[in-house]
């Protein structure tokens, strides 16, 4: 009973760190929803423009973001050993990383036609996609410094603020999109490139409503120290990049594989497209709540590792994981039930909509292990272990996955359903090779990771 008492709490504690995160990321989410939404009045050939732009746009920003996470173990760790000086260190080499990291990825969006050119798609399509995604150039580095600024207060269990910002962002967006879409408020009709627009101004606007969040309310004190040359050592900078490195490409193999299924996707028609498209979004939107809960079970794992109670981080890592597949059950839920009506709220498109409702019941099966493996990799984020998940989808999506998609979407009479069988089978993969992982080597099996300050 004792036992069932202290999982209880851990799994209350969880959630209490874990609702606001998920809210912030479903309201980050619900952002690209809108746009989809108020773009689709434009017509399928905008919609599908977005839906080739995003991957290009996710896949490169997901690696500058997973490079900046690099931080999330040493704030985490810091925090739990009441060490603030070392937290804010980290957050201060954070925040050079994402103005370093700003200028590839400023490059590589303005390469974003000439690669999509390169997989074989519609070149309409292609030109329109390039320039929604070059309005938003000057928005990159405001969105990688309030990553930073993000991991920093989350590691501290100060995960309030990134959700008020992210709801009032919401509003902004919405108006940014009504006026410089459809041309309100004496502004001309720019249509997808107001879209564009609308979301960079947005991210400009979270930037400094963070920073004012933090500096009005004095949510860096005690974990914040003057700027200095202390900063630049090497051995800081060298912890940081290894730890960022792997979450990088990590969490970029995930986006990126699910990307190419754009692609693939793309390959099939605009009807194919736009209805992956949908079931994507609805996969994506499922996907930022158990987004959350990882996120929370990388905070208590990594808080708990640095008081030096491995046990309870290993048993705060096994709540994560079973809180994670069970929201995401509900969420394979929702999509079977509401498999008719959902994909209708995005697209006025009967053929695009008939696909749709055609793949979501595999969209459905994947989320149970869509959540173990998020989680999973939550508890070794908390680590300082991001390794194991970078072999795991390597393997799950580059060598299973997406080649098997390929060959039943393109080669062979399944189309889109067999690609989403493929990613379904990838996800299988990945999520209990995961979880048996951090069964067999867990947080119980490691200490705190040491201080390079």
């Amino acid at each position: 009973m004792e036992n069932r008492g202290i999982i209880r709490r851990e799994a209350k504690r969880l959630l209490t760190l874990a609702w606001p995160v998920a809210v912030a990321q479903a309201a980050t989410m619900l952002m690209g929803f809108v746009d989809l939404l108020m773009v689709g009045r434009l017509g399928g050939d905008a919609f599908a423009a977005i839906g080739l732009a995003n991957p290009w746009i996710f896949g490169t920003m997901f690696f500058a973001i997973g490079m900046i996470s690099g931080i999330d173990p040493l704030v985490t760790q810091a925090h739990g050993a009441g060490d603030g000086d070392r937290a804010a260190r980290a957050l201060q080499r954070g925040i050079l990383l994402a103005l370093a990291l700003s200028i590839p990825l400023l490059w590589s969006w303005t390469r974003t036609g000439a690669f999509l050119a390169l997989s074989g798609q519609d070149p309409a399509l292609s030109e329109a996609a390039e320039s929604y995604v070059l309005v938003q150039l000057p928005s990159i580095p405001f969105f990688l410094l309030s990553g930073a600024l993000r991991q920093y207060l989350q590691g501290r269990e100060l995960v309030r603020p990134a959700m008020w910002v992210v709801a009032i962002a919401n509003v902004f967006n919405v108006l940014f999109n009504w006026v410089l879409i459809f041309g309100n408020l004496g502004f001309p009709a720019l249509g997808l490139e107001g879209a564009g627009i609308a979301t960079a101004l947005t991210r400009v606007l979270s930037f400094f409503a963070l920073l004012a969040f933090i500096r009005g309310f004095r949510l860096h004190a005690d974990a914040w120290i003057p700027w200095s040359r202390e900063i630049l050592r090497w051995p800081g900078f060298r912890q940081l990049l290894g730890l960022g490195i792997f979450i990088a490409i990590q969490s970029s193999l995930e986006m990126w594989a699910f990307g190419a299924s754009n692609l693939i996707a793309g390959r099939l028609g605009p009807d194919a497209l736009a209805g992956h498209v949908i079931v994507m979004h609805m996969a994506s939107l499922s996907f930022m709540f158990v987004l959350g809960i990882s996120q929370a079970t990388t905070v208590r794992v990594g808080n708990l590792l640095g008081s030096g109670r491995p046990r309870d981080a290993q048993r705060a890592g096994n709540v994560g994981i079973v809180l994670g597949g069970s929201v995401m059950a509900l969420f394979g839920a929702v999509f079977l039930i509401g498999r008719n009506v959902i994909p209708t709220i995005y697209l006025d498109d009967p053929a695009a909509v008939a696909v749709a409702i055609s793949i979501v019941p595999m969209a459905a099966a994947f989320q149970i292990f869509d959540g173990l493996q998020n989680t999973a990799c939550g508890v070794l984020r908390g680590m300082g272990r991001p390794l194991p998940a970078v072999v795991a989808n390597t393997l799950a999506y580059w060598v299973i996955a997406l080649p098997l998609g390929y060959w039943l979407a393109l080669r062979s009479d399944a189309g889109l359903q067999g690609l989403w069988i493929a990613l379904t089978v990838g996800l299988v993969v990945v999520g209990i090779g995961l979880v048996l992982w951090t069964q067999r080597r867990g947080p119980a099996t490691v200490s705190a990771l040491a201080s390079h300050g």
